[in-house]
């Protein structure tokens, strides 16, 4: 079965990396570099986290089906110099995906970016709501082409987690925040840490 994250990792080339450096305005391309790897593992391992839940599971199934088909991924360098995926505006809305995946997290997610990069807090909030949409469309089309259900995608999305952790540098300090009481476990931080999407992931507004 294909690694989400190496696929992603496959998409970040130097000229998508330019097109973000330029986005972000004052970064070198080497902390924008650092930083896409970084906030693709933390949006992963947050995935993969509620996915382990039937909620969650369902919840991110429905919304990949309904809005991330990954045709995001056909022109990403043109997505990141502020173009729109076609027909559908919430495939590209990265704040929005970002309030949905980290809940009341996504200041640490920032703060936890910005310590692992060297970006500044703005350039890591900025750099995670232009990622966002990449990995959700990355994710949209393997549920598409391998006919994934729900448990091949909580699959897919742990087995993938597991490799961001291993290939991201300090990969504990960035995503330690979604374990706050560090039992391993998610069940009982979910309601603390805010994953809204456990009941209404990407809801049509």
């Amino acid at each position: 079965m294909a690694d989400l994250f190496d696929m992603l990792q496959s998409q970040v080339g130097d000229t998508l990396v330019g097109a973000l450096t330029s986005q972000l305005g004052g970064a070198s391309p080497e902390q924008t570099s650092s930083g896409v790897q970084g906030a693709m593992s933390i949006l992963m391992s947050a995935l993969a986290k509620n996915s382990k839940s039937p909620e969650g599971a369902s919840a991110l199934a429905s919304a990949l089906d309904r809005d991330h088909d990954g045709s995001i991924l056909d022109d990403i360098v043109g997505f990141v110099n502020g173009g729109a995926p076609a027909n559908n505006s919430r495939a590209g809305n990265g704040a929005g995906i970002l309030g949905h995946i980290l809940g009341a997290q996504q200041g640490t997610a920032v703060e936890s970016l910005t310590k692992m990069s060297g970006l500044n807090q703005t350039q890591s909030s900025d750099l995670l709501s232009k990622i966002a949409p990449i990995v959700l469309g990355m994710i949209g089309k393997q549920k598409k082409t391998q006919g994934l259900d729900m448990g091949g995608l909580s699959n897919i999305l742990n087995s993938s987690a597991t490799t961001a952790k291993k290939k991201t540098p300090q990969a504990d300090l960035l995503t330690s925040f979604l374990d706050r009481d560090g039992d391993g476990s998610i069940k009982d931080d979910a309601a603390r840490i805010g994953f809204s999407f456990l009941k209404n992931l990407f809801k049509r507004k």
